[in-house]
């Protein structure tokens, strides 16, 4: 079976930058299992592994327009100490909720100055090439639940 709309895929993979970095894998891990079509992964590599079958290896190359997205300069700023209240040390690479009028955002601290603190709302991987290699563990058709549902039930997938 290729992969197609409302595929359950799983794959396994490991992800590096430009620099060769590896920045995530499944090595040792279960293969990560979405549902195509569903908007589950980065709609670079969902492109890319459109077609394929069980037991297709692949390198697919994501811009970041297709990954996390260019960075959003204003999406850094920068906001008073005092507005971390009731955390006891602030210190760069950590991560907190912000509410903001778009709804929460997941912010981290790039930098602190004295009281001032900055933030950043960007993804980590946003601006960035991603360098996935792919192996294509299994294809199958997906449930109507999970179809209805938008993601994968069961092994390796969510469970209600």
């Amino acid at each position: 079976m290729q992969i197609a709309q409302n595929s359950v895929v799983a794959f396994h993979y490991t992800l590096t930058n430009d620099a060769g970095e590896v920045l995530d894998s499944s090595e040792g891990r279960e293969p990560l299992t979405y549902l195509h079509g569903a908007g589950n992964i980065i709609p670079g590599l969902e492109k890319q592994l459109e077609g394929r079958a069980a037991g297709d290896k692949l390198q697919a190359q994501v811009a970041p327009e297709e990954g996390y997205g260019e960075i959003q300069p204003q999406l850094v700023q920068e906001v008073p100490r005092d507005a971390f209240q009731g955390v006891e040390s602030v210190e760069p690479g950590m991560q907190f909720q912000a509410q903001t009028q778009g709804g929460p955002l997941m912010v981290t601290v790039t930098q602190i100055e004295g009281d001032t603190v900055t933030v950043d709302g960007n993804h980590p991987l946003a601006g960035q090439s991603l360098n996935f290699d792919v192996e294509i563990a299994e294809v199958r058709e997906a449930s109507e639940e999970e179809v209805e549902h938008g993601h994968v039930h069961g092994e390796g997938g969510h469970e209600h």
